[in-house]
């Protein structure tokens, strides 16, 4: 598995995340600024509550989805350890994780990649090991073949 394609993989993945989120936050914003005032004032303000309290919270998924982004830019695909740590590319005995961040299961060339954000569960019981080594992690026991 080619850390580059992983790392371009979940650059892209943050990036469309970033315009998705911005765009719905621009429409929420057009959309409240259009909104004229009804004679049923009532509506009207309830309306807007509504629309504010959506681009509030889209605003709190930008700022994570920007976080992510630059939590790519702590590494490179070209950074690595004989341990386990931030940009690692993990073979092991359950699956092949990307220590990076939170995008889930990637699937590049028919292998199964696992991207994962190094505070998660299962990279906090990696980090730190070497190939050869073994963890616990939810009640069951894993070995790591392999430390990219």
């Amino acid at each position: 598995m080619d850390k580059t394609v992983l790392y371009q993989h979940c650059v892209q993945w943050a990036q469309e995340k970033i315009d998705s989120i911005q765009s719905a936050i621009t429409s929420a914003q057009d959309a409240a600024n259009t909104e004229t005032k009804s004679t049923a004032g009532d509506k009207h303000d309830t309306a807007r509550a509504m629309m504010q309290l959506d681009v509030e919270q889209k605003s709190k998924q930008l700022a994570a989805a920007q976080k992510n982004k630059m939590a790519l830019a702590q590494f490179t695909p070209e950074s690595g350890s004989k341990k386990v740590s931030l940009g690692s590319l993990v073979s092991t005995s359950s699956g092949i994780y990307y220590i990076s961040i939170s995008v889930g299961k990637i699937e590049i060339d028919q292998q199964i990649v696992f991207a994962v954000s190094p505070v998660s569960p299962i990279a906090k019981a990696m980090q730190g090991l070497n190939a050869q080594d073994e963890f616990n992690f939810n009640g069951r026991q894993f070995t790591i073949n392999g430390v990219e």
